[in-house]
């Protein structure tokens, strides 16, 4: 689990994981989408295939990239029991504002 904070740590590793939510994507739309030199993708894309968080199809000349969220799961069970403090602050304030109506 700690390599996959690592990997997310990484700005650019998250808008590329950003772009591929919305499908599979080759490297040279990914390259023109965060305006970096196609080396600096490369190396992006191999430290997020090597966490798993990616992963690559071969077509003909061209590599797609995927989107892979499984080890993202081990990241939402951490951040669980934070969300739910955020969430138990966030029904203290509204009970909170709703006494303020009357």
């Amino acid at each position: 689990m700690e390599s996959t904070f690592a990997v997310l740590a990484d700005p650019h590793r998250r808008e590329i994981l950003d772009v591929l939510r919305a499908g599979e994507r080759p490297v040279n739309d990914l390259v023109e989408r965060l305006a970096l030199t196609q080396p600096a993708v490369s190396k992006h894309l191999k430290v997020l295939r090597e966490a798993g968080l990616v992963d690559v199809r071969r077509d003909a000349q061209r590599r797609w990239y995927r989107l892979c969220p499984g080890p993202l799961a081990a990241v939402d069970a951490w951040l669980a029991p934070y969300r739910l403090l955020w969430e138990q602050s966030l029904d203290a304030l509204e009970r909170r504002l709703d006494g303020m109506d009357g």
